[in-house]
């Protein structure tokens, strides 16, 4: 079966590699797994020898019917052909347990892909990932580290991330250009520290990081003056890429209140 480029196929091949994967999943009868773009079902096979039902996503029709009419899918796998960007993750759980999602998810929507599903937390207990190292690497940065940025930040206020281990070209079909990490997200309902309304929030990182190499106070300008910055405890002459997440969260909350100051009247400003 040819692969589809728009798709951004690769398909996993190495016997090792899928082992250590459901491994790290360590999936048990019981609980709600989703896997997204199963393609040829390397991994889907894996899991479905431990598990009594497995739900898959998977947007190229040519692969679902393959994967349907696999005599190992009969009254196990539940297939819902279509787009993980636009799957309604809470649906699929229903009432019923919280969902253990699986994929190797494309390059050229791992990001997009990635804020859905922490979108849908509610209905998320954690993520198993392959993705593409230098996404891994943004995402489990620390502050100061050359890959530390706006995903970062996002990710940390509502998940744990684990770098598991790297997985070299070699190991798909066709062999990719560059290397893949297995990450594990665990995901939180709520904030894992405090961030006030997650708009600000939103809006507070993206403007921090859309020219990284401002200063805070120059950064921020528009939404928190330099003295509001110091009211946090941080210095207005900071760059982003310094700061912990958590003070991320101190700025929204401090953007959340000015915003709902009303009849306080306006910001102290120097």
């Amino acid at each position: 079966m040819p692969v589809r480029k728009r798709f951004g196929q690769h398909f996993l091949h190495d016997r090792a590699i899928i082992d250590r994967i459901v491994a790290a999943i360590d999936p048990r009868p019981g609980e709600h797994v989703v896997e997204i773009g199963p393609g040829r079902g390397a991994v889907t096979f894996a899991l479905l020898a431990k598990l009594p039902h497995l739900d898959a996503i998977e947007i190229d029709r040519d692969l679902a019917g393959r994967l349907a009419a696999d005599p190992r899918a009969a009254g196990k796998l539940a297939l819902h052909v279509g787009d993980a960007l636009r799957t309604d993750f809470n649906a699929i759980r229903g009432a019923g347990a919280p969902l253990r999602i699986v994929g190797n998810l494309p390059y050229n929507i791992s990001t997009p892909l990635l804020f859905r599903l922490i979108d849908q937390r509610r209905s998320i207990l954690d993520v198993h990932a392959m993705l593409q190292k230098e996404v891994v690497d943004r995402i489990t940065a620390t502050a100061d580290d050359r890959a530390y940025g706006r995903l970062t930040v996002m990710l940390a206020a509502f998940a744990g991330a684990e770098r598991l281990f790297d997985v070299g070209p070699g190991a798909f079909q066709p062999p990719p250009r560059v290397w893949s990490s297995v990450l594990r997200l665990r995901t939180s309902e709520s904030p894992r520290f405090e961030i006030g309304d997650p708009s600000a929030f939103g809006r507070v990182v993206a403007a921090a990081f859309s020219h990284r190499r401002k200063t805070l106070r120059n950064a921020l300008r528009g939404l928190l003056e330099p003295a509001e910055i110091e009211d946090c405890g941080i210095d207005p002459g900071a760059r982003p890429a310094t700061l912990a997440p958590e003070r991320f969260g101190q700025l929204a909350l401090r953007l959340h209140a000015r915003e709902h100051a009303g009849a306080n009247g306006p910001s102290r400003r120097r």
